[in-house]
């Protein structure tokens, strides 16, 4: 496979395909044009970064791709680090935009600036005295939605950006899961047309953290939030149904082309071979969280476990929760570098063999669920490569055939 020129930074290389409709798509995994293209847009070349690394990629292979970096200074700026974007689509110039700036998200440079979210959360939550507020970025993904933590004092709130036209179903999803039995953060305040929501803070670790220090919720604490939410009736809400088969198939042309001519092509052909029977006879029966993982969920102090993470919440497939539950599971087992054991490996066998002990679900629907929802975690690798990146892809579709055979 010939591989786009690309240079990770601090010199360790790595190599991306080639996509012949996508002129000049190598340029961004090329350290010195990524850099030379960043000094001319956002202007005065300062010193040389202490790294400039790639943090994501999203490309739909013969349409676009859209690749966002960080940049961190030398320590002797004092600088903060700094995150942009370069998107290239076809027939379209090269576009690059720097964090909070970005242009799909409206509401982002107010809600990320201090002064200017103190205002917004006095015309949309509630009136604070001082004048500032505290801005932490949690998460980021460009032209998508980000993740940000306000705080004024003691008060938190966490503040969801996204597009304004996603507001909607970001406040259904929000309803639904309160009318479950798990907890989650209250919406405090909402500017639409920003495409900004205040939640409120919810106390607890990271369902994923609690795992590492071995005391995780038992699996029928997450079993019995998520039959409250199934059984709620389809009826209660207007939510578009959960999209699985453009995901699988977006995640297919991604995992095709990042693989083309590689060693692991016949396990792909295996693998979509079965996946894409099941999805394409794939339908929603139910209510359900369709995201389902430990990374979405904390738990309170007093064990019970609360969604953080819910906008995806609504007609589903509820075995595919479980699926895709397990497959996170399984995933962070196989990549596990803990040198005190795999928690992963040890909650995943209790929380299947509960899950099939309670639902006497028929094991190979489960396995068909818990495969594909491997299969998209399978892109993960191609989104944030690193050296070695394909044969991690390679180890995901081993994962995938296994779970079907």
């Amino acid at each position: 496979m010939t591989a786009a020129r690309s240079v990770w930074s601090g010199g360790r290389r790595i190599a991306y395909p080639r996509d012949p409709t996508l002129a000049g798509l190598g340029n961004l995994f090329d350290t010195e044009w990524v850099w030379e293209a960043y000094c001319q847009r956002f202007g005065g070349r300062r010193s040389d970064p202490r790294r400039l690394a790639v943090r994501l990629v999203n490309h739909s292979p013969g349409r676009r791709i859209l690749v966002s970096y960080r940049i961190d200074w030398q320590r002797g700026d004092y600088l903060p680090s700094e995150y942009f974007t370069v998107l290239l689509e076809r027939g379209d110039p090269v576009e690059m935009f720097r964090y909070p700036a970005d242009p799909y998200l409206p509401g982002l440079a107010q809600a990320a600036d201090p002064g200017a979210a103190h205002r917004l959360i006095g015309r949309h939550v509630l009136v604070f005295p001082g004048r500032r507020v505290r801005v932490e970025l949690v998460r980021y993904r460009p032209r998508s939605r980000a993740v940000l933590r306000h705080r004024l004092g003691k008060v938190k709130l966490y503040v969801r950006v996204m597009r304004p036209a996603g507001m909607p179903s970001l406040l259904e999803a929000a309803q639904l899961v309160a009318r479950s039995g798990f907890a989650a953060p209250r919406v405090a305040g909402r500017w639409d047309d920003g495409g900004v929501v205040w939640l409120s803070e919810i106390p607890g670790i990271n369902v994923r953290q609690s795992l590492r220090q071995g005391n995780p919720p038992t699996p029928d604490m997450l079993l019995d939030g998520l039959e409250s939410l199934w059984s709620l009736p389809r009826h209660t809400t207007s939510a578009r149904p959960f999209g699985l088969r453009g995901r699988y198939y977006y995640a297919r042309r991604v995992i095709r082309h990042a693989l083309e001519n590689h060693r692991a092509t016949s396990a792909l052909r295996d693998t979509t071979r079965v996946l894409d029977r099941f999805v394409d006879g794939w339908a929603p029966s139910g209510i359900a969280h369709n995201d389902f993982y430990d990374d979405q969920m904390i738990v309170l102090p007093d064990g019970r476990p609360a969604l953080v993470d819910f906008e995806e919440a609504g007609p589903g497939d509820p075995m595919l929760d479980i699926g895709n539950f397990l497959a996170h599971l399984r995933w962070n087992s196989t990549f596990n570098k803990n040198p005190d054991g795999d928690p992963n490996g040890v909650y995943y066998d209790l929380f299947r063999s509960a899950a099939l002990e309670r639902y006497r679900w028929n094991e190979a629907d489960l396995n068909l669920r818990e495969a594909v929802c491997l299969f998209r975690i399978a892109t993960n690798p191609i989104r944030r490569p690193r050296p070695g990146w394909r044969n991690k892809v390679e180890t995901g579709l081993h994962l995938v055939n296994n779970t079907l055979n």
